[in-house]
């Protein structure tokens, strides 16, 4: 393959600086950055307890009520596990915590499908990050 060249890196530069490229760092920036995240979900051992879950919020349901009504671990009242910092979870859960935008309970923007990690399926959002 040949090296750049000046002109094909002027290209590139050029795109950017029309405005596609100042977007694109900005979505980059949003869901990837900060160092932590205020986050809640639903832990389900079983793929179909989590898949009834994920079929009430589909439908309308608040995050906090279903993850009261079906998560499995500690975090059952409404499913807030807190400020969580980067490391402190396990790899899928953290990617996924990381990627999502920041939403509420009653407007919640979840994993879907669930992410599976050795504890069991999550459905998780985000409420803040810093």
């Amino acid at each position: 393959m040949p090296p750049k060249k000046g002109g094909d890196a002027k290209a590139k530069g050029g795109d950017k600086g029309k405005g596609g490229g100042a977007a694109e760092k900005k979505e980059e920036k949003g869901p990837k950055g900060g160092t932590s995240v205020k986050v809640r979900h639903v832990l389900c051992e079983k793929q179909g307890k989590v898949m009834e879950a994920l079929e009430k919020l589909r439908a309308g349901a608040k995050f906090n009520d279903v993850a009261t009504e079906y998560s499995e671990d500690k975090a059952r009242s409404g499913g807030d596990l807190g400020w969580m910092i980067r490391g402190s979870m396990v790899g899928a859960f953290q990617d996924a915590a990381f990627d999502l935008a920041i939403s509420t309970p009653a407007k919640p923007i979840y994993t879907d499908p669930p992410i599976k990690t050795k504890f069991g399926y999550h459905i998780i959002m985000v409420e803040g990050k810093k």
